[in-house]
C-alpha cells in the first residue's frame, strides 16, 4: 500500500488533474501522511478546485495548524463549499473564537447540516444559553433529525423531570448516549429499578461513558452491592468520566479506606470536579 501511494505521488508531481490529486490526498490522509496529503490538496487548490481548499483545511487542522486551516476553509466557503462551515466552527472553537464558531455553526445549519446545527446548540449550552440551545435543538428535531430530537429530549428532562418524555428518550437512546442514561433516571423515578439497571448495563456494554456513574449509583443505592458499584465507578474512570472519582472516593471512605478516598478525591479535583474538591477539603479538615 505504501509503495502504491508513493508511486502515485511521484506520478502526479506535475499533474493538473485536481480530482486525481484530491483522491490521492484523501488516501494519504487516511494513511496518516498529512504532509504529503497537504501537498496534494494545496496543488489541487492552486489549480482552482474549491474542494481542494476544503480538504487542505482538513489536512491543516489535522496538523493543528489552526489559523492556516481557517484561511483555507474561508476560501472554500467563498467558492461555495458549504461543507466547510462546520469544520470552520470546530477550528474557531480551538482558537477560542466562540462568536466566530457560533456564526460558522449557524452557517452550517442554514446550509442544511444538522450536525453543524447541533454543534451550535452544544456550544450555546456550554455558554449558559440553555433556552436558546434547546430552541436550536428543537428546530433541528422538527426537520426529522433523530439525534437532535434525542438531545432536545435530554435537555427537557434535565429541566423538567417530566415522565411524559419517556417515549422520546427511548427512541433517542440509539442516537445519543445521554438519552439512555436519562431514560434510566426516569425509570428509577417511576419505580422501575430493574428496567433501569438493564438499560444502564446495556449502555455500559455499548461503551457509553455516561452509563457507568449512574450504574454504579444504582448498584450501591438500590441494590446495596458495593463491589459491583466499585467496579462500575472504576470502569467509568477508565472510560474518561472524571466524576466517578468522587463517588468511588465516597465508597472507599465509607469502607474505611481514607487514603484511597483521598487519592480519588484528589484525582477528581484535578480534573475539575467541584464535588471532589469539596470532599477532599472536608476530609483534610477532619
Amino acid at each position: 500500500m505504501t509503495e502504491d501511494l508513493d508511486a502515485r505521488l511521484w506520478r502526479l508531481q506535475a499533474s493538473e488533474d485536481a480530482d486525481e490529486l484530491i483522491e490521492l490526498g484523501c488516501d494519504l490522509a487516511d494513511a496518516g501522511r498529512q504532509t504529503d496529503a497537504e501537498w496534494c490538496f494545496r496543488r489541487a487548490a492552486e489549480l482552482g478546485d474549491v474542494t481542494g481548499y476544503y480538504d487542505l483545511g482538513n489536512s491543516l487542522a489535522a496538523q493543528e495548524r489552526w489559523a492556516e486551516a481557517v484561511e483555507a476553509y474561508e476560501v472554500a466557503l467563498a467558492g461555495g463549499e458549504d461543507d466547510a462551515w462546520r469544520n470552520l466552527g470546530l477550528v474557531l472553537e480551538r482558537l477560542g473564537d466562540l462568536a466566530g464558531a457560533m456564526a460558522a455553526y449557524r452557517g452550517a445549519a442554514e446550509a442544511g447540516d444538522t450536525e453543524g446545527g447541533l454543534q451550535l446548540a452544544f456550544l450555546l449550552r456550554e455558554q449558559g444559553e440553555r433556552e436558546e440551545a434547546l430552541a436550536v435543538a428543537e428546530e433541528l428535531a422538527a426537520t426529522g433529525d433523530e439525534e437532535a430530537d434525542a438531545v432536545a429530549a435530554c435537555w427537557q428532562w434535565c429541566a423538567t423531570l417530566d415522565p411524559a418524555l419517556e417515549p422520546r428518550l427511548r427512541a433517542g437512546a440509539a442516537h445519543f448516549a445521554a438519552a439512555r442514561a436519562d431514560l434510566a433516571a426516569l425509570l428509577l423515578q417511576t419505580g422501575r429499578a430493574e428496567e433501569a439497571r438493564s438499560v444502564l448495563e446495556r449502555g455500559a456494554k455499548l461503551g457509553e461513558q455516561v452509563a457507568w456513574l449512574p450504574l454504579g449509583n444504582l448498584y450501591r443505592e438500590q441494590l446495596g452491592d458495593d463491589e459491583a458499584a466499585e467496579e462500575a465507578y472504576r470502569a467509568g474512570i477508565h472510560a474518561g468520566d472524571a466524576y466517578c472519582h468522587h463517588n468511588l472516593g465516597v465508597l472507599l471512605a465509607d469502607r474505611g479506606d481514607i487514603a484511597g478516598a483521598a487519592e480519588e478525591f484528589e484525582r477528581g479535583a484535578a480534573a475539575g470536579d467541584q464535588l471532589a474538591a469539596a470532599a477532599l477539603a472536608l476530609l483534610q479538615e477532619s
